[in-house]
């Protein structure tokens, strides 16, 4: 079981554009002729193999999902149904008025908590952080295990950034490992400790 995070980046560092945009970045999720399907039917990825092979590697093993309120929002919480099939845990100090009516979505105080109680939910399988901000306080309380940056060819300038405000870095990782897909570079990194 480990605790990962995994994002699409642009080469300037962001992970969505100043208004939560992410259209110049999840391309490469159509840029391929295999599918990924996801554990909810109205979803699937077209991409190329080696990035196939990387998603669902990254997939498969998600026993619950993190994010943040702000996510929560933007998506009205995947209908209480994520795509990736797996239980999610949201950090945030005011839980919606509907949080009862949400049976495979745990709200939390915190980060250490939100995490705690995913690995709890887990059992065997993974923990992925969907969220950028609740990455970095899991990095800086080094609770997480392992980086994955999609990166895409492109710079957007400004937008969301995947690692600004880091309190304890630096932050040290292991060599890469590097799957080349069509249009994203999947980087994989384990924290060092």
């Amino acid at each position: 079981m480990a605790v990962y995070s995994h994002m699409t980046m642009s080469l300037d560092g962001y992970i969505a554009d100043p208004k939560d945009g992410t259209g110049e970045l999840f391309g490469w999720y159509g840029a391929g002729d295999v599918t990924v399907p996801s554990a909810d039917e109205r979803w699937s990825f077209q991409v190329d193999a080696d990035s196939a092979r990387m998603l669902r590697d990254v997939l498969a093993g998600v026993g619950a999902l993190i994010c943040g309120r702000r996510l929560f929002d933007l998506t009205n919480g995947w209908d209480d149904s994520h795509p990736i099939g797996a239980p999610v845990v949201v950090v945030t100090h005011n839980a919606p008025r509907d949080a009862g009516e949400r049976p495979r979505t745990t709200f939390v105080g915190g980060v250490a908590e939100g995490i705690a109680r995913a690995k709890e939910i887990a059992g065997e399988k993974d923990v992925s952080i969907a969220s950028a901000d609740i990455a970095r306080q899991a990095l800086d309380l080094e609770l997480v295990d392992e980086v994955v940056v999609s990166l895409v060819p492109v710079l957007l300038g400004a937008g969301i950034p995947y690692f600004a405000g880091l309190t304890n870095a630096p932050h040290r990782f292991d060599d890469p490992v590097v799957i080349q897909g069509r249009r994203a570079t999947h980087l994989r990194y384990r924290v060092r400790r």
